[in-house]
């Protein structure tokens, strides 16, 4: 059945979804990657694309800016559409000098501004973490493919123009880079025992003046695609 955000029915999508928050980038992806792709969804113009990557059943799907956008998305796939893994692809902003344009890191642990997390009535602080299968077969991928990269933990942050800077505070604690969505997709993987990964590409520094343009964030950072599908 379809549901208020995916007109998807059953079966149309794969049991491994790599996501992106701009659905543009999904398109990419399945026009580039994908074999034989048919879309399933354009509800919000959220586009989503089923087909096979060397044989094997693979969706791709936008999700959108942010927490409670990622969070919707990532949820209804989970639960309504059976679905086992997500990997999610997207860009990033460093958080210390040394690391480039164009490098990947691959999300260990996601902490977070958010109140996402409060909603389990945890006990404490909970910690979302990737599934550590997916982790060490992306690492393993990227030394294949001669790619740099760093693995640790970033910081899923609910603001994009910090007046205050507070990412400092973050990486004196050894976050490596601020995006805005892993640790919902972490903790929705967690809460219903699936899988989830997050690799992400250099896009901006907020140490060293450095940044990509619009189109290659959308098209040019196909290093982190690659090693996505490779886990497939």
């Amino acid at each position: 059945m379809s549901t208020p955000h995916n007109s998807a029915n059953p079966g149309d999508i794969a049991k491994t979804v790599i996501m992106s928050g701009d659905p543009l980038r999904a398109k990419f992806m399945a026009e580039h990657f994908l074999e034989n792709p048919k879309q399933f969804n354009g509800v919000r113009n959220m586009l989503g694309y089923t087909g096979t990557y060397q044989g094997k059943p693979v969706s791709v799907m936008g999700h959108g800016m942010g927490i409670p956008s990622v969070a919707i998305y990532s949820y209804e796939l989970y639960h309504f559409y059976d679905v086992e893994q997500i990997i999610r692809v997207g860009t990033a902003g460093c958080l210390h000098k040394g690391m480039d344009i164009g490098d990947l890191v691959v999300a260990q642990g996601s902490c977070t501004d958010s109140n996402y997390l409060q909603q389990y009535h945890l006990p404490g602080t909970y910690a979302p973490i990737a599934d550590y299968g997916l982790l060490s077969r992306a690492v393993d991928e990227c030394r294949a493919m001669g790619i740099r990269y760093d693995v640790g933990n970033v910081l899923s942050s609910d603001i994009f123009y910090d007046e205050n800077q507070d990412w400092r505070k973050w990486a004196a604690m050894g976050v490596l880079a601020v995006e805005m969505e892993s640790a919902a997709l972490y903790a929705n993987a967690a809460a219903c025992g699936r899988k989830a990964l997050t690799i992400l590409t250099i896009s901006d520094s907020l140490v060293e003046a450095k940044s990509a343009s619009a189109e290659e964030r959308q098209l040019a950072f196909t290093n982190m695609m690659k090693v996505a599908f490779s886990l497939v």
